[in-house]
């Protein structure tokens, strides 16, 4: 075309430069996959990474809904911390944004397709053969269409959760930026996002599900197992001549109070005179201030003659103020019914939920219920006191440890405890594994060559050192290998612990290997326990009381009076 020339010359012909195609318009719903969920490349193969590692084997073997679920979670850990690693790599290198082209896509579709596909079927055999192992039937095919629909459900979920505190900081950022520098804009849109974030999973969320969950629960907590009986005599709590009434004593409550073996079953057990057993207990409604709960039930204990017999047990209860019935069960006929057993309710939450939120009230029953015993205790003569024994499982083990300070207050203050399925918070099983001798390893510690604290695996195999004097009191912890409530701790996230450095343990697939993040995870679903596992396994400690109150009780019990003994109590 022409164009007039600016000095006042004759016009001349300029050719116009080749126009720019314009871009092709992306459709609606590409274009809001792109802007909510994956518009980052990077982050994209980061998150691929982490579902397909993801399916490595754990402790225990996973429902196929739990992997959707661990997949979803990992994946979408992956996809954020792809993005924090491409926005430090184009800050380092002082890079602006690019898209990625509509091809970069189709390939990451293709790889990802291909390589999930691959890593559930590699992964679906080491569940099968850590099924195995376990005595755990497989799932059927089935079961596992639904665990993709899971995984991206879990997935966009927590990216759209994710894109909402960007959103809230966004939108802070905007409005101070008015009057503030960029920085400092900045830094208040992030403060804000992570307070409005924290107060609404902490405060509103979680104290909501909570409170919930404590509603529901306290009013299961009025009823009462069908198999439960009223007691008539006065040796428990509940009868007619108890201090505590029975509709006070909670669900857990009734159904400890209402069963246990009698006199005559304890009889047809040893072939010899028996006693029949003192149960006392106090429910949540019982008292509502635990130091006068604990007061109540050491008070029922004494009316019914507690501190008269040569046994008396303090059990820990979880949650809902369940007591381990196969172990109080396994003491009673061990004893010859000479004991007495003492338990109280702290919660009305579930042993799952308790793990989470319950840890300060678990602290506080056991160290109230424990002192009052021992008080009381203290105060007879020496010569006419019981042995006073200790028992937890789980987070009633917790409960229980935090009333002594160390193996020397367990040594002084009880003729023995026994332990099962320590959580890896309690103080003292920390301090007993961390503090081992070496080279025991931490599946199988020994803490100064046995002398008070020793720790056993397997049935049927003494605790170790066998070969070493066991004086005085004995402690002993059951803890399984597969066992995840013993194993999980949040510095999995970042470290590698001892036991997954050591030879894989019994029942533990020698693929297990640690995964910065991804194991914490792994381990976290498993103790959910969705999978029934049996006996010897996992959390379910039943197959080891026997051989474990023989060895803190002292008593020698052939082979086949312990597997009597197993099959009376459900073993």
């Amino acid at each position: 075309m022409s164009e007039p020339d600016p000095a006042g010359h004759d016009a001349v012909s300029v050719e116009a430069p080749p126009a720019t195609p314009e871009p092709r318009p992306q459709s609606a719903s590409r274009r809001f996959w792109r802007r909510r969920f994956l518009n980052s490349l990077p982050a994209a193969w980061t998150a691929l990474v982490f579902v397909c590692v993801s399916f490595t084997p754990s402790l225990l073997p996973r429902a196929a809904v739990m992997q959707g679920v661990l997949c979803g979670i990992t994946g979408a850990i992956g996809y954020g911390l792809g993005l924090a690693g491409a926005w430090a790599w184009r800050e380092l290198a002082e890079r602006d944004r690019q898209a990625a082209s509509a091809r970069a896509w189709v390939v990451f579709a293709g790889v990802a397709l291909a390589s999930v596909a691959t890593a559930y079927v590699i992964g679906l055999g080491w569940q099968n053969e850590t099924r195995a192992e376990l005595g755990i039937p497989a799932e059927s095919a089935g079961a596992h269409v639904a665990a993709p629909f899971v995984g991206a459900a879990v997935f966009i979920l927590l990216i759209a959760a994710a894109r909402g505190v960007r959103w809230i900081y966004r939108r802070t950022y905007r409005f101070f930026g008015r009057w503030l520098g960029r920085r400092l804009a900045a830094a208040l849109g992030w403060v804000l996002a992570a307070i409005i974030a924290v107060t609404v999973v902490n405060g509103v969320f979680l104290d909501g599900l909570i409170s919930a969950a404590d509603a529901v629960f306290a009013v299961q907590d009025t009823a009462t197992d069908a198999t439960a009986i009223e007691p008539q005599t006065p040796l428990r709590s509940g009868s007619p001549e108890s201090l505590i009434p029975w509709d006070t004593l909670g669900w857990q409550g009734r159904t400890f109070v209402g069963h246990g073996p009698t006199a005559d079953d304890i009889r047809t057990f040893t072939g010899e005179p028996a006693m029949e057993p003192i149960r006392a207990y106090a429910g949540m409604a019982s008292e509502e201030d635990v130091e006068e709960r604990a007061r109540l039930a050491v008070a029922d204990l004494e009316r019914a003659g507690g501190f008269e017999r040569d046994y008396l047990l303090v059990a820990g209860t979880t949650g809902t103020g369940w007591v381990d019935a196969p172990s109080i069960e396994t003491f009673e006929y061990l004893t010859g019914g000479d004991s007495a057993i003492v338990a109280m309710q702290y919660s009305y939450l579930p042993s799952w939920l308790s793990f989470l939120v319950d840890q300060q009230r678990a602290r506080e029953a056991g160290r109230a219920l424990f002192d009052a015993v021992y008080e009381k205790m203290a105060a007879l003569p020496p010569d006419s006191r019981p042995g006073l024994y200790v028992f937890g499982v789980s987070l009633g083990s917790f409960s229980l440890e935090t009333a002594f300070s160390g193996e020397f207050d367990l040594r002084n203050r009880t003729s023995g405890a026994l332990f099962a399925g320590a959580p890896g918070f309690n103080t003292l099983h920390l301090e007993f594994t961390e503090g081992r001798d070496l080279p025991s390893l931490q599946i199988e510690p020994i803490f100064r060559q046995g002398r008070t604290v020793r720790f056993s695996g397997d049935r049927g195999e003494p605790p170790q050192p066998d070969d070493a004097p066991w004086d005085g009191p004995r402690v002993l912890y059951l803890q399984h290998a597969t066992d995840p409530i013993s194993w999980w701790s949040t510095d999995l996230m970042w470290s590698r612990p001892d036991w997954l450095r050591e030879p894989a343990g019994n029942g533990v697939h020698e693929a297990m290997t640690w995964l910065p993040i991804i194991s914490f995870w792994q381990v976290t679903v498993d103790m959910a326990e969705f999978v029934a596992v049996p006996a010897g396994y996992g959390h379910t400690y039943t197959r080891g009381y026997v051989d474990g109150w023989s060895q803190v009780l002292r008593l020698d019990l052939n082979t086949e009076r312990a597997e009597l003994l197993r099959s009376l109590i459900g073993d």
